[in-house]
């Protein structure tokens, strides 16, 4: 499909004029090879874990291995695009790129907490997912036949993007933030949803949180809140950068619900990667990411 496209060898020497590069590698190994690159000048978007944490002491918690790199952890800009502001420049050197569940958990929460409409202990965050945010390596797991027509939740409390969204939920309202996240493998090939819930720190109506969220995404080109009463569905975000939001106040449980719908390997992973590149390169934000190809799985 796109034989203009180049492949060389993990190992094979940087060609001469490259500027920015994508890291896909395993989470461990992205660390060693993002020095490399950031030695030799070249802007680095990072899509595995290595540095997303700032707190070197949480990777061998949360990942299972020390650090290789901990003095570069603090260099890197938290890439969840539409709240790093001027962090994402031409001047950054080094991009984090979120995980996908913290993406559409994120883009959720983060309005509540800075309005200040939940307080930030006592959040709680179900996600599912479909198969392919596995990865592509087969496990008995994803097997068709035991994940087909199944629903089920995994490594509840121990998940390793936990640590990623309470960090960036803590930046935002100045309070460390301690979450419960509980993922769910779905069967279908991509998407992520996500149902959000927080307690309410004030009286407030769905009208008036609905009213946050619009304003603090206005000029966000791929966050959308859905009009009042529609939920946001994975269908409606397949193979786009997109995502749909939706927030409701149940006023019984005294809680706002906040729901999210990505896909995980667009806005989860390659599209918000691309997204930003652009922003770190000086490029409008939307470049190559309006009118995107069919896609597979």
């Amino acid at each position: 499909a796109y034989p203009e496209l180049r492949f060389a060898p993990r190992e094979a020497p940087l060609p001469e004029g490259v500027a920015a590069a994508f890291l896909c590698l395993p989470h461990g190994e992205a660390a060693g090879r993002a020095g490399e690159l950031l030695e030799a000048g070249v802007q680095v978007v990072d899509l595995s874990g290595d540095h997303r944490l700032r707190d070197p002491a949480l990777y061998p918690r949360w990942y299972g291995w020390d650090h290789a790199h901990p003095e570069r952890l603090a260099q890197a800009v938290y890439g969840l695009t539409e709240w790093a502001g001027e962090e994402l420049s031409r001047e950054t050197r080094l991009v984090a790129n979120p995980g996908c569940y913290p993406t559409a958990a994120l883009l959720a929460l983060l309005p509540a907490l800075a309005a200040r409409l939940v307080r930030p202990e006592g959040l709680v965050v179900d996600a599912l997912s479909g198969v392919s945010g596995a990865g592509v390596r087969p496990s008995g797991t994803t097997h068709f036949v035991h994940a087909n027509e199944s629903v089920k939740a995994y490594k509840v409390g121990r998940h390793q993007h936990t640590p990623e969204i309470e960090q960036a939920c803590g930046r935002v309202a100045g309070v460390a933030v301690t979450l419960a996240f509980t993922p769910h493998l779905v069967p279908m090939n991509r998407g992520i949803l996500v149902t959000a819930h927080g307690r309410l720190a004030r009286d407030l109506s769905t009208e008036a949180a609905r009213e946050v969220y619009a304003e603090r995404y206005r000029e966000a080109p791929f966050v959308h809140l859905l009009p009042e009463g529609t939920m946001p569905d994975t269908a409606r975000v397949r193979g786009s950068n997109q995502c749909h939001l939706q927030v409701v106040v149940d006023r019984r449980s005294e809680r706002l619900v906040m729901l999210a719908a990505i896909d995980n390997l667009v806005k989860g992973a390659a599209g918000q990667a691309v997204q930003n590149l652009n922003r770190i390169r000086g490029w409008p934000e939307t470049a190559a990411l309006l009118h995107l190809l069919p896609v597979t799985p």
